[in-house]
């Protein structure tokens, strides 16, 4: 069993570790290489829909408001995001993507279709439904074990 153990997390840990990193280098090769991966997951947290609050992006990101601002002034002055108010409570901060952001959130979904739809490929109808079981499995036992954390 220890070895099994020692196996899951060397794959868990190289598998996130791989997906970063190939992330990373699709974002340095594509037109949108002025983004880190992290500017890159808020605007993919912001979505094409927009107006979002800060405490939903953060909440999504399992960031703090006060790490969530600075990523969102980087934004805004990179031209993919622009901040708003809203008219009933003017202490509601809104954020929204411009046309730019919403270019390049197209651009970061692309690749996640692209990496899934691969990964499916490999597999038969059955496979995939267990894979799909499986991660679903260990997510809601990751949210679980560490939901308290934030």
């Amino acid at each position: 069993m220890e070895k099994r153990a020692e196996r899951l997390n060397s794959l868990l840990v190289q598998l996130f570790n791989d997906i970063l990193h190939i992330e990373e280098k699709v974002l340095k090769s594509s037109e949108i290489k002025d983004l880190s991966i992290t500017e890159i997951h808020t605007i993919d947290a912001i979505g094409t829909q927009g107006n979002r609050t800060m405490g939903e992006i953060a909440h999504d990101l399992r960031i703090t408001v006060g790490t969530l601002t600075s990523v969102i002034n980087r934004l805004i002055k990179k031209g993919y995001a622009e901040r708003s108010r809203t008219e009933e409570d003017r202490r509601v901060v809104l954020v929204s993507l411009t046309e730019k952001g919403k270019h390049a959130y197209k651009i970061h979904a692309d690749f996640h279709k692209e990496m899934v739809q691969a990964t499916l490929n490999s597999y038969n109808d059955e496979e995939q439904e267990v894979l799909c079981d499986v991660i679903e499995k260990i997510n809601i036992f990751f949210e679980d074990k560490y939901e308290g954390l934030q």
